[in-house]
């Protein structure tokens, strides 16, 4: 079982999830990145994985580096959940796929 990260790493890459404004979203190795943590793309799922289900952080607006949504998770209607929460955003999600191009974070604070 791998190794859970350290509580800094995962409050480091969970302050800048909290910056990701809405509409927008970043890839997990954006995120890594401007968590100071390049190449660790993979801590980045890990530590989402472990987030509290209740938590009021932007988990849904963090994708892969092709735009693809990760979670696969359904409500009750049947619509994928994090694909829910980003239409409701404005930000288009066609075939579980979201146009970085549009879409992608700056990483710039507003």
């Amino acid at each position: 079982m791998p190794a859970k990260p350290s509580d800094e790493l995962a409050r480091m890459i969970l302050g800048v999830i909290a910056l990701i404004p809405r509409g927008k979203v970043a890839s997990y190795g954006q995120l890594a990145q401007l968590a100071g943590l390049p190449r660790h793309a993979r801590l980045v799922g890990r530590v989402l994985r472990e987030m509290d289900e209740v938590s009021d952080l932007p988990w849904h607006r963090v994708v892969s580096s092709q735009g693809k949504i990760s979670v696969q998770k359904l409500d009750e209607q049947g619509m994928n959940i994090q694909a829910s929460k980003l239409l409701e955003e404005g930000v288009a999600v066609i075939k579980g796929k979201i146009n970085l191009k549009l879409y992608q974070w700056n990483g710039s604070i507003q």
